[in-house]
């Protein structure tokens, strides 16, 4: 009987963490709702920002891999000042932009954080894969932070890193 009770109790713990999981699928950035009613950003200063990321990495030899899962952290690191993305673009291993995230211009509150998700089955990107984000700020005391953190998590072993992105100039 104490065994039943044990494996119930299991599955119960078991299927609650699941269905956490599942929630945690629905907080992705809603774009939608952070729409700018700016549009237009010239008197802004405005940046430009790289972050490597990796959907996949090689172990053991380049015929073995294993797959991540990426979540993008976009960050807004003023305590005052509002952030607007114009632009969010997924570039693959040879620099071809295979997703654009962003149709228009979108805000973060001061000290606001939106995710992007790439699931460990879109090998889109590759091992050499990275963002380009455009960026506006009206000051800039405190530009955006990108970060990624890339996880697999197989088996018994388990895998975590992360890069932070860096400005670049054209």
């Amino acid at each position: 009987m104490r065994k039943i009770i044990k494996i119930i109790f299991i599955s119960l713990v078991f299927l609650s963490c699941q269905s956490e999981s599942d929630k945690n699928l629905d907080q992705q950035a809603d774009w939608a709702s952070r729409k700018s009613e700016i549009i237009n950003f010239n008197d802004y200063i405005q940046g430009k920002t790289y972050l490597p990321v990796y959907s996949h990495i090689y172990h053991i030899h380049e015929h073995q891999t294993f797959d991540l899962t990426i979540t993008i952290s976009i960050r807004n690191v003023s305590m005052t000042d509002s952030v607007y993305i114009l632009k969010a673009d997924y570039y693959n291993t040879v620099g071809t932009n295979v997703r654009q995230y962003l149709k228009y211009p979108v805000f973060l509150k001061p000290l606001e954080t939106v995710e992007i998700i790439i699931e460990d089955r879109d090998m889109e990107g590759g091992s050499g894969a990275n963002f380009i984000f455009d960026w506006a700020v009206e000051n800039d005391k405190n530009p955006p932070l990108f970060e990624s953190v890339m996880i697999s998590p197989y088996e018994q072993e388990g895998l975590a890193f992360m890069t932070r992105g860096v400005r670049i100039f054209e």
